[in-house]
């Protein structure tokens, strides 16, 4: 590990936080360590997380969830009294746009919808028959999807008395008893004013949703409050400890960590966020509101420090695992990397389907879905497990190269570097095919760019880091293993192993 550059040791001291980093397939709860040397993750708790089937919809067991989350702390609490430290402060990240309703009283009164169940799409064209959806894209900038949160909500019924939390928000809620909305999150409900950085109010009148829905706005680095005192008993931490506002948008916790520095980047970078999403674009000073950026289904949502992330959500590595899922229960289930070897093995040029189809976005047997979407296209795929998985690849990665190149169109921006974060940075194959499709390089890493993010902000905010993104990204990119990937000219069979 190499250490952080110049000027920056001063700034830190030995601090530990605890990062709850929640995906839609899993989570877990990790402890950070901030030095001069970086940020090192160790994971004390792990959780599978995903979509049930209760009370007529696909929701979240949140009450399991919040179980998990509690357990966590109390596993990062025992850790760190073994080594005789005292955790400084907890932050906690999620998916967007999905939330919970509570009562007056703080009790939720349902399980979460989930953004994967179907209840939103009638609810599409309600909304946009009272608020233009051009009108919606110059006050909000949001990619149209048809979960995004103003969905949701207007297909819900009898809200008065109700607020809505994202989830983030309602885990810090449960955990300190205040109510709050931060606002990387609260720039994908679609509520949100893009320009002025606060509620679109006149949208929650147009559409009869109560004004206060929301809690008030909390910025990354703002408390939420100390724990309640049940809990701190329960995880067994101080009632001082503090739950401090991150980039709670999983997304935005991952873009502060891209190791974008002055020596990789000449120019600018491209990010791309790969999980079981994958969030593919640029980072901005000032969204991107045309008509064109509308038309080609942009999003513009705050990032930390007031940046804006203009981007656009393409399909991730949700097929693939959904394949795999799939693939076990009819008794097959093939080792990852020996899967990617095969696909890598396979030559260039194979069926390729549109990754971020509506199609691929329930659970189902998706690889007879990605067949059929290949067969639509006037080609043909064989049932077979790795000519699936690099048709899924190659999708991707041409997936990455459009809107990477439409990015820098609709922003003005050129772009001389891509950065892959996240659980598709260690997928050897799909970055050496990005770097292929996009005729840029490929830097990887780090994979765990939620959590890194999502500390470096806690420890700022604790007064162990002092700066802006450039130092804070230049601490991982000085503490991570990175791996680059130069664009092929010519691509030959088993050249991508």
């Amino acid at each position: 590990m190499s250490t952080v550059p110049n000027g920056v040791d001063a700034h830190f001291a030995a601090s530990v936080f605890a990062a709850v980093d929640i995906g839609a397939s899993s989570g877990r709860v990790m402890l950070g360590r901030v030095s001069p040397e970086g940020v090192a993750l160790e994971t004390v708790h792990r959780f599978p997380n995903g979509v049930v089937e209760r009370d007529g919809g696909l929701r979240w067991d949140f009450d399991g969830l919040f179980a998990e989350v509690i357990e966590g702390l109390r596993a990062a609490a025992t850790v760190a009294a073994v080594q005789g430290e005292t955790i400084a402060s907890i932050g906690i990240d999620t998916w967007a746009v999905d939330y919970g309703l509570v009562d007056a009283a703080g009790k939720l009164v349902a399980q979460p919808f989930s953004y994967r169940d179907d209840r939103s799409r009638a609810a599409v064209q309600t909304v946009h028959a009272t608020l233009d959806p051009a009108r919606l894209y110059q006050t909000t900038g949001l990619q149209f999807l048809q979960f995004n949160t103003i969905y949701q909500l207007a297909s819900e019924r009898n809200l008065d008395g109700l607020q809505a939390l994202l989830i983030p928000d309602l885990i810090a809620f449960l955990l300190t008893g205040v109510r709050r909305t931060e606002a990387t999150n609260a720039s994908t409900t679609g509520l949100f004013d893009a320009v002025a950085g606060e509620w679109a109010t006149e949208f929650f009148t147009a559409l009869g949703l109560p004004k206060d829905l929301f809690p008030p706005l909390i910025q990354p680095g703002e408390a939420f409050g100390n724990l309640k005192p049940d809990i701190a008993a329960a995880v067994g931490l101080p009632v001082e400890t503090t739950v401090v506002a991150v980039g709670s948008h999983d997304t935005a916790s991952a873009v502060v960590a891209v190791p974008a520095t002055a020596d990789n980047s000449r120019d600018g970078f491209a990010y791309i966020s790969s999980g079981t999403w994958s969030l593919v674009g640029l980072e901005l000073k000032h969204p991107v509101l045309t008509e064109a950026s509308r038309e080609a289904n942009f999003t513009n949502e705050r990032g930390v420090d007031g940046t804006v992330r203009y981007l656009r959500n393409v399909g991730g590595l949700w097929l693939l695992s959904e394949c795999q899922r799939t693939w076990a229960g009819e008794g097959f289930q093939p080792d990852l990397a020996a899967l990617l070897a095969a696909a890598a093995a396979l030559p260039a040029g194979g069926p390729q389907i549109n990754a971020d189809d509506a199609d691929f976005i329930a659970p189902d047997d998706m690889p007879d879905r990605i067949r059929a979407a290949v067969r639509r296209t006037g080609a043909d795929l064989a049932n077979d497990p790795a000519a699936i998985t690099r048709c899924i690849m190659d999708s991707l990665a041409a997936g990455y190269a459009r809107t990477i190149t439409a990015a820098e169109r609709l922003a003005g921006r050129q772009v001389d570097v891509v950065h892959i974060v996240g659980g598709g940075s260690q997928n050897a194959l799909l970055c050496q095919l990005t770097a292929n499709a996009t005729r840029r390089p490929v830097i990887a890493g780090p994979v765990e760019a939620t959590a890194l993010g999502n500390v470096l902000v806690q420890a700022r905010a604790a007064g162990a880091a002092t700066g802006g993104l450039a130092l804070l990204r230049g601490i991982v990119a000085a503490g991570t293993s990175l791996h680059r990937y130069e664009p092929l000219v010519s691509v030959s069979q088993g050249s991508l192993q």
